[in-house]
């Protein structure tokens, strides 16, 4: 089915929803848009953005009790204290991110455990908040003059939030911010080199989850008209994230998924499990912990794509961006290029060590506009370990990098991106599931200039599309152009490498650092990719590589930088590092 029908009929069947349906699953339909709004933060949190918190219902609490304060205490409009509690909620992100999205591994969830909790426990005691007890007596919310003071008013009012979440989240990661959230999941190296200010996109995304769980806490408490703690601890927390793990934790419609099938469950679980089972208690709760565990283990990407690939005969999967249609103009170029054989990088005596070990020590050179460098050594040599400490990605122990005459030996990676330099990876460091396009696109970071409000109302149209267009320009210059719409993960190891180069190009750096770029490559890709060198060589491009083929390096460089055990052995032209003895025995094991 056409995804534009499916949307229109979609909207059709909620519109009529509330005059068809019974009170009790206008009810539910209800919940499960409250909840979705919260789930949908999960997915990019989570699901997109690879970060895990069990505190979501924490974020929702600080939204429903503010709101419920200004009304009842001081008849504030729900309108303004809607504003009010985003507000808080907001500030109270960038706090807890602050202090908890440094963390890493299992610290991160089991901070989020701690403050989800706090809260709980915080609402339940304080006077002013109704203790365990409660508040009520809140307004319900007036729109143009109308109550929303029934279900089914209120249906309508709820999946106007939803729809209007799912469009701007959608539009959000279909842009140049998009791109750069998809990398923190597994590829935060890479963003950084790019341009990606990973800290910054981190707590953004924070943020962005933090404040749909502040609208559904608003929605709730004016649907409910009562609030107290309860729907707001460690319980409910958890059990959004398992709404959004069961629907497809990377899909937005998985959310909407997950949050009706656990809603509608537990409702169901509810009314009829203790008939079945003869007395009381919580057994709905096991019940949807065995059918988590079940769907982890028969579909560990949640329900959505396997329901979407049934339904369209292929898995589902975020559509890649397609190449623009129409020409616009070129986004700007680096104002200034260093003069030719003016240097660009110096390295004076760098050292760094991991406790007792050495990997590089006391390693000088220097590279000059419109030169190719390559830095070889023997494996153990030292050399990834020098382009991390060029790049941002290691600080050095001592000495100084200098960049374009700029101390750059303590800048993190993203700072020294936007200086001009760019680099590929020893590993290949890409977004397999995304097109080669966008892959490529995400290289461009800092030639944009969109922020998050103009993303989420797809206002950044012309820009997008200008970093589309470049993202092509670049493929079709390293002769990638035809694999534009395949999936990155799909192309041969050496078609990945090629790509890396494009993505390091479309930044439109002066100097570009290749981590064994002709690894994986047949004769004649190594001979095109020579030719592209030379070429970026001549429009004044500086190139500093690592590579182990000797017979791809000695016929494409100017200078060479031989290193052994972390120590520059030797430095030259071509012909004078291959009669080099140290050279030699660094190889061989032996002069000859």
């Amino acid at each position: 089915m056409n995804r534009r029908v499916a949307i229109m009929l979609g909207i059709g069947l909620l519109v009529l929803a509330p005059w068809v349906l019974p009170e009790s699953l206008v009810t539910i339909l209800n919940y499960t848009g409250l909840f979705s709004l919260v789930a949908l933060g999960l997915v990019l949190l989570t699901g997109i953005g690879g970060m895990t918190s069990f505190g979501q219902a924490a974020f929702v609490g600080i939204s429903a009790y503010t709101s419920a304060i200004l009304c009842s205490s001081f008849d504030w409009s729900p309108w303004l204290s809607l504003w009010v509690g985003l507000g808080f909620v907001v500030l109270t992100a960038l706090l807890l991110g602050a202090l908890t999205l440094r963390l890493a591994g299992h610290y991160l969830p089991l901070s989020t455990i701690a403050w989800g909790l706090s809260l709980y426990y915080l609402a339940g005691n304080l006077k002013l908040l109704g203790g365990h007890t409660g508040l009520s007596g809140i307004t319900s919310i007036d729109l143009f003059g109308l109550p929303i003071d029934t279900g089914r008013r209120f249906t309508y009012l709820v999946w106007f939030m939803v729809l209007l979440a799912i469009w701007a989240v959608s539009n959000l990661l279909e842009s140049r911010i998009g791109r750069a959230i998809r990398c923190l999941r597994g590829g935060r190296s890479m963003a950084a080199a790019m341009g990606v200010n990973v800290p910054q996109i981190k707590l953004l995304v924070f943020v962005l989850a933090a404040v749909l769980a502040g609208v559904s806490g608003w929605l709730y408490v004016h649907f409910q008209r009562f609030v107290n703690p309860t729907p707001f601890g460690l319980n409910y927390g958890i059990e959004y994230l398992f709404m959004t793990v069961l629907g497809g934790a990377g899909y937005l419609g998985g959310a909407i998924l997950g949050a009706g099938i656990i809603t509608l469950l537990r409702e169901w679980l509810v009314e009829y499990l203790p008939a079945l089972i003869g007395q009381n208690g919580n057994y709905e709760t096991i019940v949807l912990a065995v059918l988590i565990i079940f769907t982890l283990h028969r579909a560990p990407e949640g329900l959505w794509p396997r329901l979407a690939s049934r339904w369209s005969g292929r898995q589902e999967r975020h559509s890649p961006l397609s190449s623009q249609t129409s020409i616009v103009s070129p986004l700007p170029k680096r104002e200034t290029h260093p003069q030719r054989g003016t240097p660009v990088l110096r390295v004076s005596h760098v050292t760094k060590r991991f406790g007792g070990l050495v990997a590089v020590n006391d390693v000088s050179f220097e590279l000059r506009a419109g030169e190719i460098l390559a830095l070889i050594g023997p494996n153990g040599a030292g050399k990834s370990t020098t382009f991390n400490l060029l790049s941002g990605v290691s600080p050095a122990s001592s000495g100084e990098v200098s960049f374009l005459d700029q101390n750059i030996t303590l800048r993190e990676p993203h700072a020294i991106a936007q200086l001009g330099m760019s680099r590929s990876f020893q590993h290949v460091q890409l977004l397999p599931h995304r097109s080669v396009l966008e892959n490529v696109a995400i290289g461009a970071h800092l030639r944009g200039s969109a922020g998050v409000a103009r993303s989420m109302l797809h206002l950044e149209r012309v820009e997008e599309q200008q970093i589309l267009q470049e993202a092509q320009r670049q493929l079709d210059r390293v002769g990638l152009g035809s694999q534009a719409q395949t999936l990155a993960g799909n192309l041969p190891l050496g078609d990945q490498r090629i790509l890396e180069i494009a993505r390091a190009l479309c930044a439109d750096p002066c100097l570009l650092l290749l981590d064994e770029p002709a690894a994986g490559l047949r004769l004649q890709e190594k001979q095109a990719l020579a030719k592209l060198l030379k070429q970026l060589r001549t429009e004044g491009l500086s190139i500093l590589l690592v590579e182990h083929d000797m017979d791809f390096v000695m016929g494409l460089v100017d200078r060479i930088v031989v290193m052994e055990f972390g120590e520059k052995i030797a430095e030259g032209l071509p012909e004078d590092i291959q009669g080099n003895p140290a050279v030699i025995e660094a190889y061989l094991g032996s002069v000859q």
